[in-house]
Protein backbone atom coordinates (compact mmCIF):
# COMPACT_ATOMS: atom_id res chain seq x y z
CA UNK A 1 0.00 0.00 0.00
CA UNK A 2 2.85 2.35 0.80
CA UNK A 3 2.47 3.47 4.39
CA UNK A 4 4.35 6.72 4.02
CA UNK A 5 5.33 7.37 7.65
CA UNK A 6 6.67 3.79 7.90
CA UNK A 7 8.71 4.18 4.70
CA UNK A 8 10.19 7.39 6.09
CA UNK A 9 11.20 5.55 9.28
CA UNK A 10 12.42 2.34 7.63
CA UNK A 11 15.85 3.52 6.50
CA UNK A 12 16.85 4.79 9.94
CA UNK A 13 15.53 1.68 11.71
CA UNK A 14 16.72 -0.97 9.23
CA UNK A 15 19.39 0.43 6.90
CA UNK A 16 20.40 -1.69 3.94
CA UNK A 17 16.95 -3.17 3.45
CA UNK A 18 15.30 -3.39 0.04
CA UNK A 19 11.76 -2.08 0.06
CA UNK A 20 8.75 -3.65 -1.70
CA UNK A 21 5.62 -1.55 -2.19
CA UNK A 22 2.20 -2.74 -3.34
CA UNK A 23 1.47 -0.14 -6.01
CA UNK A 24 -0.92 -2.10 -8.27
CA UNK A 25 -1.89 0.91 -10.41
CA UNK A 26 -0.16 3.93 -11.93
CA UNK A 27 -2.88 6.43 -10.93
CA UNK A 28 -4.51 7.11 -7.57
CA UNK A 29 -8.10 6.55 -8.70
CA UNK A 30 -7.42 2.98 -9.84
CA UNK A 31 -5.27 2.26 -6.76
CA UNK A 32 -8.22 3.18 -4.54
CA UNK A 33 -10.54 0.87 -6.48
CA UNK A 34 -8.12 -2.02 -6.03
CA UNK A 35 -7.00 -1.18 -2.48
CA UNK A 36 -9.43 1.12 -0.65
CA UNK A 37 -6.79 1.82 2.02
CA UNK A 38 -4.73 3.64 -0.65
CA UNK A 39 -6.98 6.65 -0.02
CA UNK A 40 -4.90 7.35 3.06
CA UNK A 41 -1.65 7.30 1.06
CA UNK A 42 -1.85 9.58 -2.02
CA UNK A 43 0.30 8.43 -4.92
CA UNK A 44 2.17 11.72 -5.22
CA UNK A 45 3.22 11.62 -1.55
CA UNK A 46 4.07 7.93 -1.82
CA UNK A 47 6.37 8.56 -4.79
CA UNK A 48 8.11 11.38 -2.92
CA UNK A 49 8.64 9.08 0.08
CA UNK A 50 10.04 6.34 -2.18
CA UNK A 51 12.44 8.74 -3.90
CA UNK A 52 13.65 10.00 -0.51
CA UNK A 53 14.04 6.44 0.76
CA UNK A 54 16.05 5.45 -2.28
CA UNK A 55 18.24 8.54 -2.15
CA UNK A 56 19.05 7.90 1.51
CA UNK A 57 19.36 4.11 1.38
CA UNK A 58 20.77 3.60 -2.14
CA UNK A 59 18.73 0.38 -2.23
CA UNK A 60 16.52 -1.06 -4.95
CA UNK A 61 12.80 -0.53 -4.63
CA UNK A 62 10.51 -3.36 -5.65
CA UNK A 63 7.11 -2.39 -7.04
CA UNK A 64 4.44 -5.07 -6.68
CA UNK A 65 1.83 -4.80 -9.43
CA UNK A 66 -1.10 -7.22 -9.61
CA UNK A 67 -2.42 -7.70 -13.14
CA UNK A 68 -6.22 -7.28 -13.27
CA UNK A 69 -8.01 -7.78 -16.56
CA UNK A 70 -9.37 -4.50 -17.93
CA UNK A 71 -8.57 -2.56 -14.76
CA UNK A 72 -4.82 -1.89 -14.74
CA UNK A 73 -3.36 -4.04 -17.52
CA UNK A 74 -3.88 -1.96 -20.66
CA UNK A 75 -1.11 -0.44 -22.77
CA UNK A 76 -1.91 3.03 -21.40
CA UNK A 77 -1.38 1.74 -17.85
CA UNK A 78 2.04 0.33 -18.77
CA UNK A 79 3.06 3.72 -20.18
CA UNK A 80 1.68 5.55 -17.13
CA UNK A 81 3.63 3.22 -14.84
CA UNK A 82 6.78 3.60 -16.92
CA UNK A 83 6.56 7.40 -16.75
CA UNK A 84 5.82 7.28 -13.02
CA UNK A 85 8.95 5.19 -12.39
CA UNK A 86 11.31 6.95 -14.84
CA UNK A 87 12.67 9.17 -12.08
CA UNK A 88 13.99 6.10 -10.27
CA UNK A 89 15.93 5.04 -13.35
CA UNK A 90 17.56 8.48 -13.53
CA UNK A 91 18.62 8.25 -9.89
CA UNK A 92 20.77 5.20 -10.64
CA UNK A 93 23.09 7.27 -12.82
CA UNK A 94 24.07 9.42 -9.82
CA UNK A 95 25.27 6.54 -7.67
CA UNK A 96 25.71 2.82 -8.01
CA UNK A 97 22.67 1.23 -6.44
CA UNK A 98 23.46 -2.31 -7.53
CA UNK A 99 25.80 -3.96 -9.97
CA UNK A 100 22.99 -4.38 -12.50
CA UNK A 101 22.31 -0.63 -12.51
CA UNK A 102 18.58 -0.97 -11.89
CA UNK A 103 17.16 1.10 -9.06
CA UNK A 104 13.59 -0.16 -9.33
CA UNK A 105 12.19 -3.58 -10.18
CA UNK A 106 8.55 -4.16 -11.10
CA UNK A 107 7.10 -7.53 -10.13
CA UNK A 108 4.05 -8.24 -12.28
CA UNK A 109 1.73 -10.57 -10.39
CA UNK A 110 -1.02 -12.45 -12.24
CA UNK A 111 -4.19 -12.20 -10.14
CA UNK A 112 -5.32 -15.35 -8.36
CA UNK A 113 -9.09 -15.23 -7.78
CA UNK A 114 -10.57 -15.97 -4.38
CA UNK A 115 -13.55 -18.21 -5.01
CA UNK A 116 -16.27 -17.49 -7.54
CA UNK A 117 -17.31 -14.23 -5.88
CA UNK A 118 -14.19 -12.31 -6.91
CA UNK A 119 -14.91 -8.99 -8.61
CA UNK A 120 -11.62 -9.16 -10.52
CA UNK A 121 -10.29 -11.44 -13.28
CA UNK A 122 -6.69 -12.25 -14.08
CA UNK A 123 -5.06 -10.74 -17.16
CA UNK A 124 -4.26 -13.02 -20.07
CA UNK A 125 -0.68 -14.22 -20.45
CA UNK A 126 -0.48 -12.12 -23.63
CA UNK A 127 -1.51 -8.92 -21.82
CA UNK A 128 1.04 -9.57 -19.07
CA UNK A 129 3.74 -10.15 -21.69
CA UNK A 130 2.79 -7.00 -23.63
CA UNK A 131 2.80 -4.96 -20.41
CA UNK A 132 6.25 -6.28 -19.53
CA UNK A 133 7.60 -5.52 -23.02
CA UNK A 134 6.50 -1.88 -22.73
CA UNK A 135 8.16 -1.43 -19.32
CA UNK A 136 11.36 -3.12 -20.46
CA UNK A 137 11.58 -1.86 -24.03
CA UNK A 138 10.31 1.69 -23.75
CA UNK A 139 11.35 2.57 -20.19
CA UNK A 140 14.25 0.16 -19.51
CA UNK A 141 12.66 -0.97 -16.27
CA UNK A 142 13.63 -4.38 -14.92
CA UNK A 143 10.44 -6.40 -14.79
CA UNK A 144 9.66 -9.91 -13.59
CA UNK A 145 6.48 -11.95 -13.84
CA UNK A 146 5.58 -13.88 -10.71
CA UNK A 147 5.22 -17.59 -11.37
CA UNK A 148 1.78 -18.87 -10.46
CA UNK A 149 1.79 -21.80 -8.07
CA UNK A 150 -0.80 -23.19 -5.69
CA UNK A 151 -3.87 -21.74 -7.39
CA UNK A 152 -5.43 -25.20 -7.67
CA UNK A 153 -5.49 -25.51 -3.86
CA UNK A 154 -6.32 -21.84 -3.16
CA UNK A 155 -2.82 -21.36 -1.78
CA UNK A 156 -1.41 -18.96 -4.37
CA UNK A 157 -0.38 -15.35 -3.80
CA UNK A 158 -3.38 -13.41 -2.48
CA UNK A 159 -5.51 -16.49 -1.86
CA UNK A 160 -4.54 -17.16 1.72
CA UNK A 161 -7.67 -16.00 3.52
CA UNK A 162 -9.70 -17.43 6.35
CA UNK A 163 -13.28 -18.56 5.81
CA UNK A 164 -15.38 -17.53 8.79
CA UNK A 165 -18.88 -18.77 9.53
CA UNK A 166 -21.53 -16.11 9.06
CA UNK A 167 -23.27 -15.32 12.36
CA UNK A 168 -26.69 -15.37 10.67
CA UNK A 169 -26.42 -18.86 9.19
CA UNK A 170 -23.93 -21.67 9.45
CA UNK A 171 -24.26 -22.44 5.74
CA UNK A 172 -22.88 -19.11 4.53
CA UNK A 173 -19.24 -18.20 4.88
CA UNK A 174 -17.58 -14.83 4.66
CA UNK A 175 -13.95 -13.97 4.04
CA UNK A 176 -11.80 -12.29 6.64
CA UNK A 177 -11.03 -8.75 5.49
CA UNK A 178 -7.44 -8.00 4.55
CA UNK A 179 -5.95 -4.69 5.75
CA UNK A 180 -5.52 -3.60 2.11
CA UNK A 181 -9.29 -3.95 1.62
CA UNK A 182 -10.33 -1.65 4.46
CA UNK A 183 -11.99 1.63 3.55
CA UNK A 184 -10.24 4.55 5.20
Amino acid sequence: VGIIHAINKLHSDLPGLNLAVSLHAPVQEIRCQIMPSARAFPLEKLMTALQTYQKNSQQKIFIEYIMLDGMNDEEQHAHQLGKLLETFQVVSSYFSINADGFSVVVNLIPFNPIGSSSQFRTSSDQKVSDFQKILRGTYNIRTTVRKQMGQDISGACGQLVVNLPDKRTRENTSLLTDIEDLRI
